[in-house]
């Protein structure tokens, strides 16, 4: 998922690796496949949580397409009352830990107040939905890293009156059900360490943090400090805190499940160093790298985002799917390649397949993970705005939308590259 709150200065940007299109892991597959080079994916250690592309928390239809998710534990703050919530999205577009309440989330947690002293509730803007609910204090465990008095989202539509403000700017619904969102929540651990920039007090102009008086008054804009807003846990872990690195097996047609590795930190420990990988820097005031695809070249406007779970661009000579718009559904295989570049180091060529996504999901109707899945950049299709996803990440070793497999009801989702010109 990728928000569209504006990126400011990153200083202080995480680093995010992809080591994926590696031999480890594990996958139960449907599809024949070329095994992939081999390479050592993280299996055990304290900084390593293991995850699953598999199809969500949802009974069938509604089974969830290259979705990762992992296992978080809360508690509460100081002490040893605790929930573990399975089936998060790992979310590589987003910033700091969203649960569902109270269909998932058990736990009554503190809650923060605005400076006004009344109960503070964060609108969070993504490309095509939004979420919505209070701001709580939860100490964090993923796997052996641990911290403390984190803000977290608490996901609901009920608690509060969501005003128009929320609900409109996106053009799409709420994601704060599970019906809805796909997941039983969302681990965004992208390159900031808030969500609302680096290190700023954000400004009440920005439509994210409201005070809320009570469950039927209006809300209103606040500005919140940096302490207030929602954190990247990763960021206040102890020691392995720079940076994530996500491992997975290569995917070739279908498979039923993959299964890899969230690793914390970068070169903090044996299991973590880059290594020979090919960094790609970022630019620092939008966390963007650049793109060439099909003969036009996506200036500082390409991102990798683990919360897409396909390749997403316009190409009006592919042709879309019956069943729906959101994919698509060639007469054959295709065989395509895009050029990336670094904002000043790193670059690379990226082969990736687009197969027919109808025929994916007909044949393969409870399998998880799609190599080959894509569609439109845009419903309707925009103008110089490309994403692709699942391939350039299942192949390859690189230094970060939205859809599932029913139609165009669309959520977070797997590995995803998105280039956006903005027109």
């Amino acid at each position: 998922m990728r928000d569209l709150q504006k990126l400011l200065a990153c200083a202080a940007c995480f680093g995010i690796v992809f080591s994926l299109g590696c031999g480890g892991g594990s996958s139960t597959s449907n599809a024949s496949t070329t095994p992939p080079p081999p390479n050592t994916i993280a299996s055990s250690g304290p900084n390593v949580a293991p995850i699953t592309v598999n199809t969500g928390p949802l009974p069938a239809p509604n089974l969830y397409a290259n979705g990762a998710f992992v296992s978080v534990t809360l508690c509460l703050p100081g002490t040893s009352t605790c929930q573990t919530i399975d089936e998060v999205l790992v979310d590589t577009g987003s910033f700091g830990l969203r649960i569902v309440s109270p269909q998932v989330l058990t736990l009554s947690l503190p809650q923060q107040n605005a400076s006004d002293g009344s109960p503070m509730v964060e609108c969070l803007q993504f490309l095509d939905s939004y979420t919505w609910g209070p701001v709580q204090t939860a100490d964090i465990q993923i796997s052996g890293e641990k911290a403390s008095a984190v803000p977290i989202q608490v996901l609901s539509d009920t608690d509060y009156v969501v005003p128009d403000s929320c609900s409109n700017p996106s053009g799409g619904s709420s994601a704060d059900t599970v019906p809805n969102l796909g997941a039983n929540g969302i681990l965004g651990i992208g390159q900031l360490p808030q969500d609302c920039g680096v290190n700023i007090t954000c400004p009440a102009s920005a439509n994210q943090y409201y005070s809320c008086a009570s469950a039927t008054a209006t809300c209103t804009p606040v500005a919140v400090t940096v302490a207030q807003q929602v954190q990247n846990p990763v960021s206040l872990f102890t020691t392995d805190n720079n940076g994530v690195i996500i491992e997975l097996p290569a995917v070739s047609g279908a498979e039923a499940t993959v299964s890899g590795s969230l690793v914390f930190g970068i070169g903090t420990e044996s299991n973590n160093g880059l290594g020979s990988a090919t960094v790609y820097n970022s630019d620092p005031s939008t966390l963007n790298f650049s793109t060439s695809f099909n003969g036009t070249t996506y200036t500082n406007e390409a991102f990798i985002d683990s919360g897409s779970n396909g390749y997403f661009f316009n190409d009006a000579s592919i042709a879309t799917c019956s069943s729906g718009v959101d994919f698509f559904c060639p007469s054959s295989t295709l065989s395509l390649s895009a050029t990336t570049q670094g904002f000043t180091t790193g670059s690379g060529t990226v082969d990736f397949s687009v197969a027919n996504a109808d025929t994916l999901f007909t044949d393969f109707p409870n399998d998880a993970a799609f190599g080959g899945l894509a569609g439109p950049a845009g419903t309707p299709a925009r103008p110089g705005l490309l994403r692709l996803g699942p391939a350039v990440l299942l192949r390859s070793q690189c230094v970060h939308s939205n859809r599932r497999r029913d139609g165009p009801r669309r959520h977070a989702a797997l590995l995803g590259l998105l280039i956006d010109s903005h027109s």
